[in-house]
């Protein structure tokens, strides 16, 4: 069962996608991070977001085509917001460690998105 379902009892497609679910520990992963320039904290929290909203939408197309440009939308937002904190971590405007915990993340949303594209 995914531990970020707000409702167990849902039967929407994306509840039971771990990549959605990791995608939410992304999104809280950057949020952590408290990126204290303001453009680049934005830039990376709507790259984690659109992860979420991407990997959702790819769980409830019907078609493999559908699903899988859905799907990469989401494993390329993925990788951006992990940049994004790459950078204000090599800039000085984020922690090492808040970083190093949003790649490890970003690294397994991809993974596992990658896996949905195929």
């Amino acid at each position: 069962m995914n531990d970020n379902n707000p409702n167990p009892a849902s039967h929407l497609p994306h509840h039971k996608l771990i990549a959605y679910s990791v995608s939410l520990q992304l999104l809280a992963a950057v949020r952590a991070a408290s990126i204290r320039d303001a453009t680049l904290r934005d830039h990376a929290m709507r790259s984690a977001k659109s992860t979420c909203l991407n990997a959702a939408e790819g769980a409830g197309r019907v078609t493999r085509p559908d699903k899988a440009r859905a799907f990469a939308i989401a494993r390329a937002e993925a990788c951006e917001a992990a940049a994004a904190v790459e950078i204000a971590a090599a800039s000085g405007e984020a922690s090492a460690p808040a970083a190093a915990e949003v790649l490890r993340l970003a690294d397994r949303v991809v993974a596992l998105l990658t896996g949905l594209i195929r």
